[in-house]
């Protein structure tokens, strides 16, 4: 947008993205505004007068309908959803967590909303490879193979409820963006016994 929006216009901007999380540097891209603080000023207003729903500092989204993978992808970036929460969508472990969990550059648990999103760190050269990580309505989220990998990346020990949903070519084709020889150790034990425990 080049020019800044007229009055009413400035929460319209926001409704009729398709975003449902903002942040206020995102909102100052949207309405033009170089002052973050003069943004900020106007986001919290709309909290106040209930037409936006103020997440936690400097995020706000359109109402409380909003997309929580969303969020935890937002608020460090980069990161994706990856470790349990896609292990266990995806049929790999049963036990269900209410945490989402989020591979970021730091190591943090927060409560948003009564919402659990647990971070973990990991190296830069693993989280900015986009191997294995497909991008959806603004959201990165881990492939099964790619959850399964940063899970052992960052886990020497682990049991995993169900070998046979993965993909071994597709794992043994990401394996190598970890750079980790005992890694890679781990994963034949696991594909040696995925394979045994299909004969």
């Amino acid at each position: 947008m080049d020019k800044k929006p007229s009055k009413g216009e400035y929460l319209d901007i926001l409704l009729r993205s398709p975003k449902t999380i903002f942040s206020v540097k995102d909102v100052a891209l949207l309405w033009a505004e170089e002052r973050e603080q003069k943004v900020s000023s106007r986001l919290n207003k709309y909290a106040k007068a209930g037409k936006l729903f103020r997440l936690r500092r400097g995020f706000y989204a359109k109402d409380k309908d909003y997309d929580r993978f969303e969020l935890a992808t937002r608020i460090y970036t980069p990161s994706y959803v990856s470790f349990e929460t896609v292990l266990t969508r995806s049929g790999i472990n049963f036990q269900k967590y209410d945490s989402i969990f989020v591979a970021s550059y730091v190591t943090r648990e927060i409560d948003v909303e009564g919402q659990k999103i647990s971070f973990i760190r990991m190296k830069d050269y693993v989280l900015s490879n986009i191997s294995g990580i497909d991008h959806e309505k603004g959201i990165a989220m881990a492939t099964k193979e790619r959850a399964f990998l940063d899970r052992i990346y960052i886990s020497k020990d682990y049991h995993f409820d169900n070998l046979n949903d993965l993909d071994w070519n597709k794992v043994f084709e990401i394996l190598p963006i970890y750079h980790n020889k005992k890694m890679e150790k781990r994963v034949n034990n696991y594909f040696k016994y995925y394979k045994n425990s299909n004969v």
